[in-house]
Order: C-alpha cells, then sequence, then structure tokens
C-alpha cells in the first residue's frame, strides 16, 4: 500500500466512529450517566459473569489492578456493589452486584434500548431495519 488507507481500514475507522456515536447516544439517554465507562464497565461484568475479585476483574479487563481497585471503591461507595469474603478461599474479597446496581443496570438498559429502538423506527424505512438486522451477525463475529 503506497500511503492509501485499505477498504478495511476505512470500514473500521467509520464503524469505531458509528459505535462511539451510538454509545454516547444510548448514554446521554440512560439514568446514572455520572458513572464512568469503566464503572459501568464493571457493574455490567458482575452482572454477566458473577461475584469476581478486583484482580479477576483486572485481567479480564486487561487492565492495571489499582485502576479497578479505584473505581470499585467509588461503587462499593454508592451502594451498587459490595464485598464479601469468598466461602472458598477466606483471604478473598468477592465483589458482588447489589440490588441498586442491578437495578441501575436494568433502567440503564431499557432506557438506552428504548431509545435505539425508536432512533431506528423513527429514521429507517422497514427495508433498512431489515438490513440492518441482517448485519448484526457480522458485527458479533467481530467480537469472537
Amino acid at each position: 500500500m503506497s500511503g492509501e488507507t485499505s477498504d478495511y481500514e476505512t470500514i473500521a475507522e467509520e464503524l469505531q466512529s458509528i459505535v462511539g456515536a451510538l454509545v454516547r447516544i444510548m448514554r446521554s439517554a440512560s439514568p446514572g450517566r455520572e458513572l464512568s465507562l469503566s464503572q459501568v464497565s464493571v457493574l455490567k461484568r458482575l452482572d454477566r459473569e458473577g461475584p469476581a475479585t478486583v484482580s479477576d476483574l483486572a485481567r479480564a479487563d486487561k487492565l492495571r489492578h489499582q485502576s479497578v481497585a479505584a473505581t470499585v471503591a467509588a461503587l462499593v461507595d454508592r451502594g451498587l456493589i459490595s464485598r464479601t469474603v469468598d466461602s472458598e478461599d477466606l483471604r478473598r474479597k468477592l465483589l458482588i452486584l447489589t440490588e441498586d446496581g442491578r437495578a441501575l443496570l436494568t433502567e440503564r438498559r431499557l432506557a438506552g434500548h428504548e431509545h435505539l429502538a425508536e432512533i431506528i423506527d423513527d429514521r429507517l424505512t422497514a427495508a433498512e431495519r431489515k438490513r440492518l438486522a441482517a448485519s448484526l451477525p457480522l458485527l458479533r463475529r467481530l467480537l469472537d
């Protein structure tokens, strides 16, 4: 390639821009906007995967332990997660999503989904919605 951008690089750049904008739109419609992306990520991971340690979370997201520990401390202070002793290893502290944390995630999810669904309905034709739906498996494969 002699200084030209390849098709896949152009697609990647446009996709990154679009996904970022969609995330911002969904976040703006969601309650609890004062949460950082890293805080939301921790809440979502605990919701999906269950109790974990700070080290588990740091390893899963390839982040420094200290960064995750600060994020966790803020979530504990807000009552969105709690710490409990691991019954299998009494030296370990497990982080658990509280009912308030679960409720906040549910509210955010519903608000974001509803807002995005309205945008899809308002701005896309039936044929465009069908094309968008057909592209979802391709987007999901990018995550594998």
